[in-house]
């Protein structure tokens, strides 16, 4: 009787313990879905400003194919705007590299303008590594645009609108 006592104990405290466990493990996840969703909104946050707008919208509006003389020129007064949302996207590649933020949020939120804003300034950051005899000028910027064009080239983008009509 002791010795069934004793089994009953040990198996209730095993159970426990996997329990436990069990628990740990939903617990990490949950914390790592809230974190996921914080991310999310703190960048939605992060962009949801007028000089980010007016950065992107003078970007949008400049032809491709420029030179980097002919950028600075034509962007005169928003050149400063520029610069800083050239260092938000190499922020973001570096945070996707180091696997801080989800490529595929990044994805979602701004694969357009990341590849149409290195489209239209590639030659800028080229001419500047040149100009500075630094090949890093811009580096993460276009590690991102290219992690971009990579996944377009296997899943083309297809607006959400469509892709998603069915969702409920």
């Amino acid at each position: 009787m002791l010795q069934t006592l004793a089994n009953l104990g040990e198996f209730l405290g095993g159970m426990a313990v996997i329990a436990g466990v069990v628990f740990a493990v939903i617990q990490i996840r949950q914390y790592r879905e809230g974190k996921h969703r914080e991310i999310a909104l703190e960048l939605l946050r992060s962009f949801q400003t007028p000089d980010f707008a007016r950065a992107l919208r003078a970007v949008y509006n400049m032809p491709e194919g420029l030179t980097k003389a002919e950028i600075e020129a034509h962007l005169r007064g928003d050149m400063d705007l520029v610069y800083a949302l050239s260092t938000t996207w190499e922020s973001l590649g570096v945070l996707v590299f180091r696997r801080e933020l989800d490529l595929g949020l990044v994805d979602d939120f701004f694969s357009g303008p990341i590849t149409i804003s290195w489209n239209k300034l590639e030659p800028y950051f080229l001419g500047e590594r040149k100009e500075q005899n630094r090949e890093t000028i811009g580096e993460w910027f276009e590690w991102l645009a290219g992690q971009m064009r990579r996944r377009e080239s296997t899943l083309p983008p297809i607006p959400a609108h469509i892709a998603h009509k069915d969702w409920e």
